[in-house]
Parts: C-alpha cells; structure tokens; sequence
C-alpha cells in the first residue's frame, strides 16, 4: 500500500522554509533509515510561495484563474511530501509519527497528512 505523508507549515513561522542544521540532520537521518527499509519511494521539501516559485489555478464556475504566489491566506500550505510503500495504514501512521515529531522537535507546531495514493485494481 502507498501513503502519502504530507507536511504543512505555516509560511510566515520564523525557520519553516530555512530549517536549523538540527533539523536537516534530524530529517536526512530519517530518510535515510526510510530508505534502507525499503519502504521510501520520493520525498521532497517544496519552497516558499513566493512569486516565482509558486502559481495557484483555480477553476469556479468553469472560470479558470491563475494567481502567482505568495499565497499570503494560506496558513496550512503543503511544504513538503514523503511517498511510502508500506503493509498497512497503521505503518503508514507509525512513520508519519516520526516525520512529524522531526518538525515539532525542530521548528514547533506542524501538521502531517496520511492519505493513501489509489491504485487502479488491476
């Protein structure tokens, strides 16, 4: 099964998108061990929102609209993503776990999304 483990911060907390030395040793650790059990298939942090690095579309109403960031509303923005091949949701949980507390332990507060990633019945 594959889970999606996705990170949200808030942009505007001080060392979200420029994390600590303590932080990127916490976290490469992590990968590392993620991947040598086999279960880590990618992972990566995304960048800030700002101008050149981030565009919204949106589609209401069937009216398309394009928006360059900085998303300045946004408080939960997706900051990064691991995908993980596992036996189970509750594994799946038990990794999510740890890459959450690598942030709480680091930078503060942080939110991690589970969502399994569907795969057509074959």
């Amino acid at each position: 099964m594959r889970y999606m483990m996705m990170h949200k911060l808030d942009e505007a907390l001080p060392g979200a998108f420029n994390p600590s030395p303590e932080f990127l040793t916490r976290m490469e650790s992590f990968m590392k061990e993620a991947g040598q059990s086999g279960i880590l298939l990618a992972a990566e942090g995304l960048c800030p929102t700002s101008k050149d690095d981030a565009t919204r579309i949106t589609v209401t109403s069937g009216k398309t609209t394009v928006t360059d960031g900085p998303f300045t509303e946004t408080k939960e923005l997706i900051a990064g993503f691991a995908l993980v091949d596992v036996r189970s949701r509750e594994e799946a949980v038990e990794w999510g776990r740890r890459f959450a507390d690598i942030f709480a332990g680091t930078i503060g507060d942080v939110e991690v999304d589970i969502r399994r990633v569907y795969e057509s019945p074959e």
